[in-house]
């Protein structure tokens, strides 16, 4: 009796065993390329190119001193900043303002235009690329930041409509129509009633469209050919040569490249994970 008993528990601990053998694993695989980014970041040049796969054989900051000066990674951070954050804005702002009108206020065709405004998750950047160059030339918005700023902003409108739709329409209607009861007006209705009831979706949101436009490579290198407001992820090029790559700089620049990033999604992550779990994806 009690071995039928004991089996069921056996198989239950050796499944959740595999479990966490197999997030373990995972959790290895996804990590080991932080870990030898930061490792060759902070080697000496010696010990990089004696063995460059070789996790912290020596501590040193030259190389991080070396991307930040010589590379000149200050001004691409600031230069990431000033094309990550107003175009997170835009879409934040937009998506939001979209959002709330295709789930909220009826008007003549609103299903057919949130249906075309959906339609632009389906057509691939790369289709339009080479006539938006011209387009944004022949309005004089081409190596410009307002010209990179909105191409980076349009490329998020669609996903960023439709996600924060989503939760607008898992809204109840009974806290508007008392809101409308109590004399508010739509805007108030918006603003002060409806608008803080999706703030973790729009957390999410503005933080899935920072990442987004940080690491955007092709919108910068196409839209800034002056390389006046050259980014963190281009400015890695300049490591890069013919046939040869400086391997220490390189790791450091990717090191200050991701650092940001991950400071922001450590620090929104409770918020992030509240917005997509509240149910974003629905539809």
């Amino acid at each position: 009796m009690t071995t039928y008993t004991a089996r069921p528990v056996l198989r239950r601990q050796a499944a959740l065993g595999g479990k966490h053998l197999i997030l373990l694993g995972l959790s290895v695989l996804m990590l080991f390329p932080l870990v030898l980014i930061l490792s060759t970041a902070l080697k000496t040049d010696e010990d990089v190119r004696s063995n460059p796969f070789g996790l912290f054989s020596s501590v040193s900051s030259d190389n991080l001193v070396t991307a930040w000066t010589v590379g000149n990674f200050g001004d691409y951070v600031l230069n990431s900043f000033l094309l990550s954050v107003p175009s997170t804005v835009i879409v934040v702002v937009l998506s939001t303002l979209g959002g709330y009108a295709f789930a909220r206020l009826p008007f003549p065709g609103r299903s057919l235009a949130f249906y075309l405004v959906v339609l632009g998750l389906l057509v691939p950047f790369f289709t339009y690329m080479i006539p938006l160059y011209f387009q944004l030339r022949g309005m004089g918005l081409l190596n410009t930041l307002l010209g990179a700023n909105l191409v980076l902003a349009s490329t998020g409108l669609s996903f960023g409509t439709f996600f924060i739709r989503a939760f607008f329409t898992d809204l109840p209607t009974e806290i508007e129509e008392a809101a409308r009861i109590d004399g508010a007006s739509e805007w108030q209705i918006f603003v002060r009633v409806m608008l803080p009831l999706v703030t973790s979706g729009a957390g999410a949101l503005a933080v899935f469209t920072f990442l987004q436009n940080w690491n955007n490579f092709l919108v910068p290198l196409l839209y800034l050919p002056s390389g006046s407001y050259r980014p963190l992820t281009t400015g890695l090029y300049l490591f890069l040569g013919g046939r040869s790559v400086d391997i220490g700089p390189l790791a450091a620049g990717a090191l200050i490249t991701i650092l940001p990033v991950m400071v922001l999604f450590v620090v929104m992550q409770r918020q992030v994970t509240q917005g997509f779990l509240s149910g974003a994806v629905k539809g």
